[in-house]
């Protein structure tokens, strides 16, 4: 079920791609290591793909939405277990499994074609 409007998922992939950048010095977890680094890099990855989507929020259309809303997925999948895969989940694992899931979550429920641009014209008579 699908009902994530294209423009809707647009703020939520700049809102997340900075919380994830923020995420190791808002959560406690900046001392460098993997833990730190996977969700600044995931979130710098989602602003720059967010840029080039075919989608209401972009500077440039080239990246189809479905191929945008994959990317989402696969790294939040890949944040969700990154605590287990790459030992830290004695560290710190829960930003990273509750990021990770909302990212996988947001891709399954966005819709799939952007929304429509709208054009006003007046035309005087």
């Amino acid at each position: 079920m699908r009902f994530i409007p294209s423009r809707v998922h647009g703020v939520l992939d700049y809102l997340i791609g900075l919380l994830l950048i923020a995420a190791p010095w808002l959560f406690g977890f900046a001392g460098g290591g993997i833990a730190m680094w996977l969700p600044i890099v995931l979130g710098a990855g989602v602003i720059l793909y967010s840029l080039f989507t075919d989608y209401e929020l972009a500077v440039v259309r080239i990246i189809p939405l479905p191929m945008h809303l994959m990317l989402d997925a696969a790294g939040g999948a890949l944040l969700a277990v990154s605590p287990w895969l790459f030992g830290f989940a004695d560290q710190v694992w829960a930003p990273h499994l509750i990021f990770g899931l909302l990212d996988v979550g947001a891709a399954a429920m966005t819709q799939t074609q952007p929304g429509t641009r709208r054009v006003s014209s007046t035309i005087s008579t």
